[in-house]
Parts: structure tokens; sequence; C-alpha cells
């Protein structure tokens, strides 16, 4: 697997985005954001990809000064009531952490997560033991996840041994009392 079918996986996520309208008001734009009803000035996301809905689809492209959305060549202006979405970051420890493991763990990780409705975009904390072994060859420990998709809650502990073998265990526990567990052993 490529970092783009990587990359590919990540975008389909559910709740990727914050979606809302733009309205101006005092000279300012500001981003409703409809799941949660919260305001917030659209400043925060200059030099940011945003899409805008025009003409039955979404446009792609970057927010500059005063409402101006770079599309390649093109150069949109907001208008009021405008319909965007805005790329959600993922949290920087679970970022590193989707990196570092390999694609298998990678995508059974994603897959088991998407099958419990929860995307890597619900994630609130993450702690990343993987961070701390550097050039080391043998790398063992556990990685704390939690997810909240606003229905429930998610932990995941993610125990790993990386030596001769690589072992990935995820064990997954939902507040429901819902729990699942995978492991992945491979051949470095």
């Amino acid at each position: 697997m490529n970092r783009q079918q990587r990359l590919n996986l990540i975008e389909q996520q559910s709740r990727a985005y914050m979606e809302g309208n733009v309205e101006f008001i005092n000279n300012q734009w500001v981003f409703f954001d409809q799941e949660t009803d919260e305001a917030s000035s659209l400043e925060e996301y200059r030099q940011q990809e945003i899409e805008v809905f025009r003409l039955k689809r979404w446009r792609k492209g970057v927010l500059s000064l005063n409402g101006q959305i770079h599309c390649g060549s093109d150069l949109l202006h907001l208008k009021d009531q405008d319909q965007i979405r805005i790329k959600k970051h993922l949290v920087f420890s679970l970022e590193s952490l989707l990196e570092e493991v390999n694609d298998d763990a990678f995508v059974q990780f994603i897959t088991s997560l998407n099958s419990i409705d929860f995307s890597i975009f619900d994630c609130i904390y993450c702690y990343n033991q993987l961070t701390f072994f550097g050039d080391e060859t043998r790398k063992s420990g556990v990685n704390f996840m939690i997810f909240d998709n606003q229905e429930h809650i998610c932990s995941v502990q993610h125990h790993f041994f990386y030596y001769e073998k690589e072992t990935d265990r995820f064990e997954f526990t939902l507040n429901s009392g819902k729990r699942m567990v995978i492991e992945k052993i491979s051949s470095s």
C-alpha cells in the first residue's frame, strides 16, 4: 500500500469535515457549524483547505483573505449563506501512529473502527508510545486512544511488539460494554 492509498482511506472517513454555512457579519466572515451550532471566525481557517458547494458540487480550494478561495487557477468569492466544509485535522499523535504502523495493521485498525461506527476523526485523545523508541530495533508497549462519535465512547488499546516478528493487537471497548479484539502477526 502506497502513501496515496493510505491518504485515500483517511479521506474517505466519515466526519472528516466540519460542515456549515457562512455569513458576513460586522465586516467579517463567520462560520456556523451545522453539527454543533457553534459560530467561529472564518479567519481561523485561513490558508487551510476548504470546500464550497457551488453548482451542485464541492469546489476545493485554499481560503485566503476577505472570503476568497483559491481553487487552482480560479478565484472564488464567498457569498452570504454559502455552504462550506472544512477539513478536520487528526490528533497529531494519532497521525504519527498511523504513519508508523505497517499497512496491514493500518487497514485493520481503520476498517475495524469504522465497523463500529467510529471514524479516526472522532479521536479526542491519543497516547503514542512508539514515538519514544527512535531507531531502536526492539519495540514493545501499548498505545491508548479515545474516540467519541457523539453517540458512544470507544477506548482502544494498541498492544505492539516489533522485533523479529511484528505483532499488532487492537482492543476496542465501547461504553455500551461491546468489545472487539483484532490481532495481526507478520514476519519482518
